[in-house]
C-alpha cells in the first residue's frame, strides 16, 4: 500500500486524543511563559492610558484641543503651586531626621 493504515481501535484513538491534549497544554504553557507581562510595566501602561483619557475628555467637552490644553495647563500649574511647598517641607524634614541619625 502507498499509505499507512491508522490503528482505529478505541484505545489507540483515546491515546492519540490524550497526546493531542497534552501537546496543546504544553503549547499554552510555553506561550504564557513567552508572553509574561511585568506587573509594574502594565500598571504604568494603564496609568498612561488613564492620563491620556483624562486629557482627551476636556477636548471633547470644550470642542477644541487648544482650549482643553489651556485648562490642563492651568490645572497642572495649580497642582504644582500647591504641591511644591509640601514637597519642600517633606525634604527638609527628611534631611533633619537623617542629620540627627548620623550625629547619634
Amino acid at each position: 500500500m502507498l499509505w499507512k493504515r491508522r490503528n482505529t481501535s478505541p484505545d489507540a484513538l483515546a491515546h492519540e486524543e490524550q497526546e493531542v491534549r497534552d501537546a496543546c497544554e504544553r503549547g499554552r504553557r510555553d506561550e504564557r511563559k513567552a508572553r509574561k507581562r511585568h506587573p509594574l510595566m502594565m500598571t504604568l501602561t494603564f496609568a498612561a492610558a488613564l492620563v491620556g483619557g483624562l486629557v482627551l475628555a476636556p477636548a471633547v467637552m470644550e470642542g477644541s484641543f487648544a482650549r482643553s490644553g489651556g485648562i490642563v495647563d492651568h490645572g497642572l500649574a495649580l497642582a504644582t503651586n500647591r504641591a511644591q511647598p509640601v514637597v519642600m517641607d517633606a525634604v527638609r524634614d527628611l534631611k533633619a531626621k537623617t542629620f540627627r541619625q548620623t550625629e547619634s
